[in-house]
């Protein structure tokens, strides 16, 4: 029996925004947020620059924003954000890709740089399995560490085949929108690069 999967990126190929930044203003508010990320600016140039990777970059965002919250809180409002924010900031046209292939009984996984505090209300809601990014705790409490590596880039592949096996697929849909997604589209049979744009 021949089998379809479809992999979808999250952030600017499900989603209109990067979630990340979006979950930051949604939790600490705009004022808090553009004052952050004034102090972050040198970060972010240095990750522009190629001279910081984006995964050290993003802990120092994590870690400025979240760093001390308990987990159970901000799980909160992970989902809270999930239930009130993200499904305006889904394109529709991904959406209805995305119930295409539920529809053709495709198996659907997204595949997130985001973290899956934040990533998974949201799949789950919608039937979709997800591999996302995985955030380092103490105590209790959000560090802003990454548990593991960055879902990015190749780390998205090696993430893909811990538990799938692109062979057993007759059909492989994969779509992306940076190019951080190319290494993930190339085990595609059907690659989609920046199809929506809804």
């Amino acid at each position: 029996m021949e089998k379809t999967i479809a992999f979808f990126d999250f952030d600017g190929t499900i989603t209109r925004k990067d979630t990340m930044l979006e979950l930051i203003k949604f939790s600490k508010g705009k004022n808090a947020y553009y004052s952050g990320m004034l102090l972050l600016l040198p970060q972010m140039l240095a990750m522009k620059a190629g001279l910081i990777s984006k995964s050290k970059a993003k802990e120092r965002m994590l870690k400025h924003f979240f760093a001390n919250t308990p987990l159970i809180v901000f799980n909160q409002r992970c989902k809270k954000f999930a239930d009130e924010v993200l499904p305006s900031l889904i394109r529709p046209d991904a959406m209805t890709m995305i119930n295409q292939h539920l529809s053709n009984n495709d198996e659907v996984v997204v595949v997130s740089a985001s973290a899956e505090n934040w990533v998974s209300d949201w799949c789950k809601k919608n039937g979709l399995k997800f591999i996302a990014t995985r955030l380092k705790t103490s105590d209790g409490k959000i560090t802003g560490m990454l548990d593991g590596a960055n879902c990015n880039g190749e780390e998205k592949v090696n993430r893909i085949k811990l538990l799938f096996d692109p062979a057993e697929y007759s059909s492989v849909f994969c779509y992306g929108d940076t190019e951080c997604d190319k290494p993930m589209l190339k085990i595609a049979t059907d690659p989609f690069y920046r199809l929506f744009n809804q």
